[in-house]
């Protein structure tokens, strides 16, 4: 009897970011536009330095696999929030729930560790330039890309599978306008307190420690470039700083969501809003307008095709 009750729920209910009708359409009209704008224009940044010969460098490299993470991860969330905000009633079946889940922990995971490997591309470019070549070659670039996406798949999967052991018998309301580790588990109906404290473990001591890892990178970049020439200290310090930002927009609102006890704050859907619809697409952009290369490159490929 048990067992059969565990498995009652097949589909869940979404409250949505607000219940105002009036917020709901603001909301929607804003998210559209901002995604029909930035969304296309990952895409372009991504183009742009596929097609640029002289953007082969491995920050490049890096910058155009966190444009499609971020534009990979913007689809898991945004789309169907604007679909739900003109549906009635805002439903998603348990395994679709499982799928969002499993992804976007998969995708904003491989972007956590892309932002390590690209530190750590900093570091040697500044700390280390004379082995730079030697150290960042082709392949080990690729080998870190791939060592990112099994990271990024593992963590993930520890996080479904936690969830696929917890018995759901209702209720199946998810106050949320998607799903996510910690308003799904709050619904399982037994004590949920050694899961809560593995999935912290899992995603906040790991958010946490990569965090406070990157600064500490970041830091000492900074403080090696004090004695190089202005131009080469400016253009490290531009680098750096547009990465830091970068890491707090990334940060910032998952050490918030996934580092306490699962407990509800008033301003949990604002934060997680800006985590998973807002940031992602603008991550990429602000790299590209704090580079002159890729700007240059994106003015040149939009020239070609505007002339043709």
């Amino acid at each position: 009897m048990e067992r059969e009750n565990s498995t009652v729920v097949t589909e869940f209910i979404l409250l949505g970011l607000t219940q105002s009708q009036d917020a709901q359409l603001l909301v929607f009209v804003l998210v559209l536009i901002f995604y029909l704008i930035i969304l296309p224009g990952n895409f372009l940044i991504i183009l742009a330095i596929k097609s640029d010969p002289s953007l082969t460098a491995p920050l490049y490299f890096f910058l155009s696999n966190l444009a499609f993470l971020d534009a990979s991860y913007s689809f898991i969330v945004a789309p169907r929030m604007l679909a739900d905000f003109l549906a009635m009633k805002k439903v998603i079946s348990y395994k679709g729930c499982i799928t969002q889940l499993f992804f976007l922990h998969f995708l904003g995971a491989g972007e956590m560790f892309l932002l390590v490997v690209m530190a750590f591309d900093r570091y040697v470019a500044v700390c280390r330039p004379l082995h730079y070549s030697t150290v960042m070659k082709p392949r080990i670039c690729y080998a870190l890309l791939l060592a990112l996406w099994l990271g990024g798949f593992a963590h993930s999967i520890v996080q479904v599978a936690l969830i696929l052991h917890l018995p759901f018998c209702g209720p199946n309301q998810l106050d949320n306008f998607f799903c996510d580790v910690p308003q799904v588990t709050k619904l399982a109906c037994t004590d949920t307190f050694v899961v809560e404290l593995l999935m912290v473990s899992n995603s906040g001591l790991l958010t946490l420690l990569c965090f406070l890892g990157l600064l500490a990178s970041y830091a000492v970049i900074l403080c090696h470039v004090k004695g190089h020439s202005s131009e080469g200290k400016n253009k490290a310090v531009s680098t750096c700083t547009t990465h830091i930002v970068i890491v707090f927009l990334m940060f910032g609102p998952a050490i918030f969501i996934y580092t306490r006890p699962f407990r509800v704050f008033p301003a949990d859907k604002v934060v997680s809003f800006f985590h998973t619809v807002i940031f992602p697409l603008m991550n990429p952009v602000i790299y590209t307008l704090r580079n002159q290369e890729v700007k240059t490159s994106l003015r040149r490929l939009l020239s070609r095709h505007i002339v043709c």
